[in-house]
């Protein structure tokens, strides 16, 4: 099975933005299923999981703001917006 990689993707980072590194720890399941789900949908990687599933949550949440926004749709629909 692969493993997922938690070293810096570069073709997923747009290097106009701004990144900040994080490390944590996820619960077996969660991290079997991001796996799952990777290897059956390989334009996924556990990058965009990430970004699409916390800028989700912040605008469910009721976080308005027209980066956040871009990022969301960009990662759940492949796209990348210029400004």
């Amino acid at each position: 099975m692969k493993e997922l990689n938690y070293e810096e993707n570069s073709k997923v980072l747009n290097h106009e933005d701004e990144v900040i590194s994080f490390k944590c720890e996820l619960q077996e399941n969660l991290q079997k299923a991001m796996k799952d789900f990777v290897e059956e949908h390989p334009n996924w990687d556990q990058y965009r999981i990430l970004q699409a599933a916390i800028a989700g949550f912040l605008m469910q949440k009721g976080f308005q703001n027209r980066d956040l926004t871009r990022l969301y749709i960009g990662n759940m629909f492949s796209m990348n917006f210029k400004d």
